[in-house]
């Protein structure tokens, strides 16, 4: 029931060897609370999924996918609820995924579901990255994703097929995507000898994207720039774009790139 983070349904409770009256004894004792209708939640439970189940639903969509884990771009704020229908006859407006409403049997909807309702809160290269990153993590895969949608809008089938679990990062996602909507040719995730795998690669350019959370120590700022000189040596081109230039300045950060690419000095005249 971990899953859940410390909220249940009394079934469940039932179901994991409790009984009505284990049940009203923890609640008078303080170790359960009745947060609605069948529901109850530990002390210790998450703050966001026990307000999820009082707001009449559970905890789905980008707040669920926050919960996971994954990697979410900014700009998504407040609880993200997916109501029972219960919920949604009482006129509360919230997540709901494409396809048939699932039932609201656990306080967290599974990833597949969490990802459903995201493609109607996200845009086309937020959910992307947010798919990258459960695949890079082996949280799930494409072809669990496909069974777990019987019926897939061609919108959401054009952005599977946009998806690579071999993105370490949501910007390096981003990137690819806009680069390759320009149509560049991208290759991801390249090995380069004496400095290893690399981000993404257009010719002798390489673009290494530092996502929030890393490349911030004095150990790994040193390591960044060891490969660098080590990639530069090897007769190519480093460009590392930082977290907040992906996100926020993104048209200088693509004038930066043309000025190598339009010059032609992106493409390994060794091989002519």
């Amino acid at each position: 029931m971990d899953r859940d983070r410390g909220a249940y349904r009394t079934a469940q409770l039932l179901k994991a060897g409790e009984t009505a009256a284990s049940i009203r004894a923890a609640a008078r004792a303080g170790g359960l609370d009745d947060i609605g209708p069948g529901w109850w939640a530990v002390p210790t439970a998450d703050r966001d999924v026990v307000a999820a189940v009082r707001a009449g639903g559970v905890l789905s969509c980008v707040s669920a996918l926050k919960l996971y884990g994954l990697w979410i771009a900014p700009g998504y704020p407040g609880l993200h609820v997916r109501c029972s229908r219960h919920g949604e006859e009482n006129g509360k407006r919230r997540c709901s995924p494409f396809g048939r409403q699932p039932p609201t049997r656990h306080a967290v909807d599974d990833l597949p579901t969490a990802l459903a309702c995201a493609t109607k809160c996200m845009s086309d290269e937020d959910w992307i990255a947010a798919v990258d990153s459960a695949l890079n993590q082996k949280l799930t895969t494409l072809e669990a994703l496909q069974r777990a949608w019987p019926r897939i809008p061609r919108r959401v089938l054009n952005m599977l097929g946009k998806c690579d679990g071999r993105a370490q990062s949501g910007t390096e996602t981003i990137v690819r995507l806009r680069l390759r909507a320009l149509g560049f040719h991208v290759e991801v995730q390249k090995w380069i000898d004496n400095v290893g795998w690399v981000d993404l690669v257009v010719g002798r350019l390489v673009i290494e994207c530092d996502s929030r959370g890393f490349h911030t120590s004095k150990e790994a700022r040193t390591n960044d720039a060891r490969r660098d000189r080590h990639t530069q040596i090897g007769n190519r081109i480093v460009v590392r774009i930082m977290y907040d230039e992906v996100l926020y300045c993104w048209p200088e950060v693509l004038a930066d790139i043309r000025a190598f690419t339009d010059a032609d000095r992106h493409r390994d005249r060794r091989r002519r």
